[in-house]
């Protein structure tokens, strides 16, 4: 329901209805609203609200944003959310068949697992991985020869 992917989108980013309400130049009784779906942004709204929190209008009013039973808000722009991954007894992820058709992953194919304190865990294909640590140290040689 787009009330509960607007109001959690202002949740994650920590803003009050009033700060969105200023920021899109309306009451905050309109976002109120829209947040307990007493009435819906009409479509420039919805793209307003889209841009303003990153995401695309098809997630803010298509997608079924939950993994298992969680709601949660929209992926940004260029990220993707297909549920949740098991690891196995001998360590091994199973990836969803949407992540793997949609990054063309096979069988086989070698991953590069990222981590980060605050972002959590990022799965990049090994290949990509290479040719961007390559090219960083490329850079870097590029500006200490400067």
């Amino acid at each position: 329901m787009i009330a509960d992917k607007i109001k959690n989108a202002r949740t994650i980013k920590k803003l009050t209805q009033e700060q969105v309400a200023e920021d899109l130049n309306v009451s905050r009784q309109t976002i109120s609203n829209w947040e307990n779906g007493e009435t819906y942004p009409d479509i420039d709204k919805c793209d307003k609200l889209a841009k303003y929190y990153g995401v695309t209008i098809d997630s803010l009013v298509h997608q079924d944003n939950k993994v298992d039973d969680i709601k949660i808000a929209p992926a940004p722009i260029g990220k993707h959310l297909w549920g949740t991954v098991t690891i196995g007894s001998k360590g091994q992820i199973v990836i969803p068949k949407a992540a793997r058709e949609t990054f063309e992953l096979n069988e086989g194919d070698r991953l590069v697992v990222l981590g980060d304190d605050a972002e959590g865990i990022a799965l990049v294909k090994a290949d990509v991985f290479e040719q961007r640590v390559q090219e960083a140290l490329k850079l870097s040689r590029q500006m200490t020869n400067e």
